[in-house]
């Protein structure tokens, strides 16, 4: 009964990480989307939101690793648990550097102020943060329910979001060209869409995590065969 007891405990443990993981996820998830809003309909109040917004962000990264740890130390888990337990590490780590993108193109939004900008760059951005937010989904989805599928095809879109990023970034260029009072409020938009390309790295970082975390082996390394060919 007493082992059934700490069997019972760890497990527990496991699925409090899975639950925080999915609550910050969810967080990261929200600034995205909203440091595009605020971006896209110049919104200074939902910037500030955002940026405020992030300290809660870094907090459950902060909460995380320190269950984690504890857990790593506690209990000295191995296998399966053990791919969980460090799987909740990387991936609270990059869901904190989601928050901080977000964070990041709500700054500029503000230094962007009411300045407006072409359709077609307005266009362009809403496309990458979409793409980028949809991989984010994605790859949280994967965690949630386990799913190999959804986090292979999370890595396998990641060139999308470069090739969407560089003819944005193409394009806010020849702008800048064309007119020298652009480049201050296109080179904030540079940066903005070099966020939102990031944002997409890490979503596949997590997906590459969850790929480790079901197989044991890391994203693009072959699985190891349990046949022998007898000499």
């Amino acid at each position: 009964m007493a082992h059934q007891h700490i069997v019972t405990s760890f497990e527990d443990e496991l699925r409090g990480l899975a639950r925080s993981i999915a609550e910050m996820g969810g967080r990261a998830e929200q600034m995205v989307e909203r440091s595009t809003q605020a971006l896209l309909r110049s919104n200074v109040n939902l910037a500030q939101e955002i940026i405020e917004a992030d300290r809660k962000i870094d907090q459950m990264h902060r909460d995380i690793e320190e269950h984690a740890i504890l857990v790593i130390a506690r209990r000295q888990p191995m296998a399966q648990d053990l791919r969980e337990t460090i799987a909740a590490l990387r991936i609270s780590n990059d869901l904190e550097r989601i928050g901080d993108l977000g964070k990041n193109i709500a700054r500029r939004s503000l230094a962007i102020g009411a300045q407006t900008f072409s359709n077609n760059v307005r266009v362009g951005v809403e496309h990458l943060a979409e793409l980028a937010l949809r991989q984010v989904k994605k790859a949280l989805d994967a965690y949630a329910t386990r799913d190999i599928a959804k986090a292979q095809d999370v890595c396998a879109r990641d060139d999308e979001i470069d090739n969407v990023y560089n003819s944005l970034f193409r394009q806010l260029l020849t702008y800048m060209m064309e007119d020298p009072r652009n480049i201050s409020m296109c080179t904030h938009l540079l940066f903005c869409a070099k966020n939102i390309e990031r944002i997409g790295d890490h979503a596949t970082n997590i997906a590459e995590t969850i790929h480790y975390l079901i197989t044991g082996v890391q994203w693009g390394e072959p699985r190891q065969s349990s046949t022998r060919v007898e000499a």
